[in-house]
């Protein structure tokens, strides 16, 4: 028995695992018969047979199982599954929009696509027993006890792949350090971003020889994507040769900030547009009626020639649109939502500014040195960066930039592979 077995098999014996596992089955089995299934099946109407692992005779079994819970994570699998070669690939999902997504994205690099079962232990076994992965490979942050467990049990090696813990999961999970420690350590391997996400996990006690950090996987999903992007698809969005403007998955506080920088701009340039995509695509008529203070506005899906400010009301076209602007704002981070991924508009050289809440993405602060992004604390700095981005010596030094950090970061997906391929009889 090795080290890492021989750490793994204490974690997992110690009676704080033992007895958080007893307590999380006990209140989720609560959970679902005391009315959680009822609410679930009112959330979730679509997939219900499969979320509840029921699996018909055409199941694909055998193959490597791997579980995006959302659109981020499908990025990142994407770019696995086109590295994994020998092994047929299942994929699975939890909401609709990450559905939407692996159709979009990944329907030719996989071979089947699924719900995920919800962390029953019924559930769970039923799923194991039709679907009998060869293995099993979570992205990002996925953690679910009972599936853990489980594949533990059925000698399934399990992966984290392009692992991260944020700031405030790290601290809820170092509440109850121990048992999350042998939840963790269930994994075969943790294939980690950074080496911040290897600290992060190490402060909860897994075995440093079960951590490796390989790089984000995202990069080359993106410029995979980038490659098959139609440059010319979004140039009727520009007025004539107006600077254009993009705000990326913006979430509820920041439109204000927004607009009232666009605002600023438009002072200098009266013809500038701006495009505006809310991280929930829900929310694009409140945000497309604040935005008519600012000039005439639409929404993408009923989209009219004339207007200043357009509202994107779906989801999947955002990437797309980084290819067409002169300089973006990347959201969810002038409020504390973790941020959003900077490398796609650095993709297409374009320089993006964000706010200080970016601790889901610990590299941001390389970027903002070399150039390839930049930070802002309100409406005023930002109004002034995107002024700075389409200032075309600037414009062109922070393409440089962009290109510079890009060439440093990639390959994750085929070392994650390597990796699991050593690891998988």
């Amino acid at each position: 028995m090795d080290r890492d077995e021989s750490e793994t098999l204490a974690a997992l014996e110690a009676w704080p695992y033992r007895l958080g596992m007893g307590v999380y089955r006990m209140s989720i089995s609560a959970f679902f018969a005391w009315g959680g299934l009822s609410q679930l099946k009112k959330k979730y109407k679509v997939g219900l047979n499969e979320r509840m692992g029921e699996f018909g005779p055409g199941a694909p079994r055998g193959a490597l199982w791997v579980h995006a819970v959302s659109v981020g994570e499908v990025q990142s699998a994407l770019s696995l599954l086109m590295a994994a070669k020998g092994l047929p690939h299942v994929l699975s999902t939890v909401t609709a929009t990450g559905r939407e997504m692996a159709e979009k994205l990944a329907l030719s690099c996989a071979d089947a696509m699924i719900y995920s079962p919800w962390d029953l232990p019924r559930f769970v076994n039923q799923a194991l027993d039709a679907l009998q992965p060869k293995a099993y490979v979570a992205m990002e942050t996925e953690r679910w006890p009972n599936m853990l467990a489980a594949l533990r049990e059925r000698k399934i090696p399990a992966f984290l792949v392009n692992g991260r813990l944020s700031a405030e999961s790290a601290r809820k999970l170092q509440r109850m350090r121990r048992f999350w420690r042998g939840v963790l350590c269930c994994f075969e391997r943790l294939l980690v971003r950074y080496d911040s996400d290897k600290e992060a996990f190490l402060n909860l006690g897994v075995p440093e020889g079960k951590i490796i950090v390989t790089g984000d996987c995202k990069v080359d999903a993106m410029l995979a994507r980038k490659d098959a992007v139609d440059a010319g698809k979004w140039t009727r969005l520009r007025r004539c040769r107006a600077p254009l403007f993009l705000a990326g998955s913006t979430h509820e506080g920041e439109d204000e900030a927004v607009f009232d920088a666009f605002g600023r701009v438009q002072k200098t340039f009266p013809a500038a547009r701006l495009v505006v995509v809310p991280r929930h695509p829900q929310r694009a008529p409140r945000v497309a009626a604040a935005a008519q203070a600012y000039g005439k506005t639409a929404l993408l899906s009923a989209e009219t020639p004339d207007w200043d400010v357009l509202v994107v009301d779906k989801i999947g076209v955002l990437f797309e649109l980084y290819s067409a602007v002169d300089a973006a704002f990347v959201g969810g981070s002038l409020v504390p939502k973790g941020g959003q991924n900077l490398m796609e508009p650095a993709l297409f050289g374009v320089q993006a500014a964000h706010g200080p809440y970016m601790e889901d993405f610990p590299d941001t602060a390389r970027m903002d040195r070399l150039g390839a992004s930049r930070t802002v604390m309100n409406a005023e700095d930002l109004a002034d960066a995107w002024l700075r981005a389409i200032n075309p010596e600037e414009r062109e030094w922070a393409r440089r930039a962009c290109q510079k950090y890009l060439g440093s970061v990639g390959g994750a997906a085929q070392r994650c592979w390597d990796i699991l391929c050593s690891r998988i009889s």
